[in-house]
């Protein structure tokens, strides 16, 4: 994901679906929310709230809502990107600019504002225990130095890692994955926290 620093660089570098982005953002931009860049990425928000974001991939594009479980979903347009992990992001999927219905959109941003309004929302759990591959376990026992900078890193940074290593299927990505993690470990830093002044 390359750093953008406006919806418009972010847009231009998605020239695929340059025409459909463009009608995405008016289509949102009409819903008062305030937009911005968050994680490299148009994000819009309400009363200081994530409501929803534009994004572009291969095949499609489309917009997610941070609290779409939450959401009435009256059309059935809302899917999970990621089943079983994602407990509150919600994505509509576009193929053609003919697949945008502005009015439904708007329907939907609509009621996502009314949520942030009631303070409605589903937090993460933050109490998930972490489960340290095995791969990362060895490290972290052969370098003190590294199991230090590990263990002062929060617990939410501690699992992103954790996770990165055992989301690798083969044991080559699991230990490519290791080598590059390691050097932010030890500076202290967590695995996105790139995106966090995005």
């Amino acid at each position: 994901m390359k750093k953008v620093a406006s919806v418009e660089e972010y847009i231009s570098q998605n020239d695929a679906w340059l025409n459909e982005l463009t009608l995405l953002r008016k289509v949102i931009n009409k819903q008062g929310l305030n937009e911005t860049i968050k994680w490299s990425a148009p994000t819009y928000s309400y009363k200081n709230k994530n409501v929803v974001g534009i994004g572009a991939f291969k095949h499609h594009f489309g917009i997610w809502f941070f609290q779409g479980a939450l959401l009435n979903d009256d059309f059935n347009l809302l899917e999970n990107a990621q089943e079983g992990k994602t407990k509150a992001l919600r994505q509509m999927r576009f193929t053609s600019m003919d697949d945008i219905d502005a009015e439904k959109i708007g329907l939907y941003i609509k009621e996502a504002m009314k949520l942030v309004d009631e303070g409605k929302e589903i937090k993460p759990n933050r109490n998930k225990p972490i489960i340290i591959p095995e791969e990362l376990k060895e490290r972290l026992t052969q370098d003190t130095k590294l199991n230090t900078a590990f263990n002062s890193l929060t617990p939410g940074k501690q699992r992103d890692y954790a996770n990165h290593i055992s989301e690798a299927k083969r044991a080559a990505t699991k230990e490519k994955r290791l080598e590059k993690i390691i050097p932010m470990i030890l500076s202290g830093l967590g695995l996105y926290d790139k995106y966090k002044n995005c």
